[in-house]
């Protein structure tokens, strides 16, 4: 508090050492207050070092070493606490570095991520995102609901790594999905041409990603997978199930990769759920064990609230993810994507 506000222009060694750079040690308080007439001591009796914190060439602040009694500091002395300033400067940097990188990759993130999901009067959605509580606390993962022709198509996505590149890559993948969907191309071309431009933007990463194209006059569901995990079924009676299909490598690694397409008949008032595997793997528990436990919470979470007037599918996402919404520790992000198919058209939010 005895510093703030204070101009740099005011005598006193930390501001002093600040402005020219030079270090400036005090073998007592009383040689400190010899040069520094009237300067308010913190304490009678001690010695003090005050060391530029200089980074890059550039001073980013002062360090105050006090010690509780007199001392004569060496040659040897000066130039260890010269050289600890330094590097505490430098970590000062990389650190305010690191808050404003985090900060641009959380503001590219929600700008990328959906603000609305495309709706069809048939058709229910809702979606989540969780970041992950480590490092950078942003990842690749995403999702999203598109028109596609007289249908829907649903398409969740995984960029591997975190920070600024991966939610950077995950935007231009997003596009590109988008842009496929638009055009109402079938699945496998879907996955097909998405993976090619990775490969031509050349980021050095790769991405999971499953597609699926929901006709919701028929229920013909066809989905096409890179990778990723697959697809949840909880039907009406409550059962659930793992849609088991075919599949390619990860985005952004074979050129000549093929997705093969899988068909299926959604019933009315089903529920599909795909899924990032932030939500189902955990260090040292295997990803068949974290499926299984989402399926018996699908069952759980999809019964009489799923449906309208129920809460409808936003409240059966926020129970699927209260668990890592509230765990402290996420190593990984999530991304969660829920629709259903109902019987007559309706209005849903």
């Amino acid at each position: 508090a005895p510093f703030d506000g204070v101009g740099l222009d005011t005598r006193l060694p930390g501001v002093e050492t600040l402005t020219t750079g030079r270090p400036l040690f005090f073998d007592s308080m009383q040689q400190l207050a010899d040069a520094y007439p009237g300067i308010p001591l913190d304490a009678e009796v001690g010695a003090r070092a005050f060391l530029p914190l200089i980074a890059s060439g550039r001073p980013v602040g002062s360090a105050i070493l006090g010690f509780d009694r007199s001392r004569s500091f060496s040659s040897e002395e000066r130039a260890v606490l010269t050289a600890l300033a330094g590097l505490i400067a430098h970590a000062m940097e990389k650190a305010q570095r690191y808050d404003s990188e985090a900060a641009l990759a959380r503001g590219l993130q929600q700008a990328l991520l959906p603000r609305r999901l495309s709706a069809h009067p048939q058709v229910e959605t809702a979606g989540r995102y969780l970041p992950g509580t480590q490092g950078m606390e942003v990842g690749g993962d995403w999702y999203d609901v598109v028109e596609a022709g007289d249908g829907l198509a649903l398409v969740i996505g995984d960029v591997q790594g975190h920070g600024v590149q991966a939610a950077a890559t995950m935007g231009q993948l997003r596009s590109a999905v988008r842009a496929f969907a638009l055009g109402d191309r079938p699945p496998d071309e879907v996955m097909s041409g998405t993976n090619h431009l990775l490969i031509d933007l050349d980021p050095g990463q790769f991405a999971s990603c499953c597609y699926l194209r929901l006709d919701p006059a028929s229920g013909l569901v066809r989905v096409a997978r890179a990778g990723h995990p697959p697809p949840l079924i909880r039907t009406p009676d409550g059962r659930t199930r793992v849609w088991d299909i075919p599949g390619g490598v990860v985005l952004g690694v074979d050129p000549h990769a093929q997705y093969p397409v899988a068909e299926l008949q959604l019933e009315p008032d089903s529920i599909l759920a795909l899924y990032t595997d932030g939500l189902v793997e955990r260090p040292g528990v295997d990803i068949d064990d974290g499926i299984a436990a989402l399926r018996v919470a699908l069952a759980k979470a999809g019964g009489p609230a799923a449906r309208p007037g129920g809460g409808g599918l936003g409240g059966v996402a926020d129970r699927l993810t209260a668990t890592a919404r509230h765990a402290a520790d996420r190593p990984d992000d999530i991304a969660l994507l829920l629709a259903a198919r109902r019987a007559k058209p309706g209005r849903h939010p």
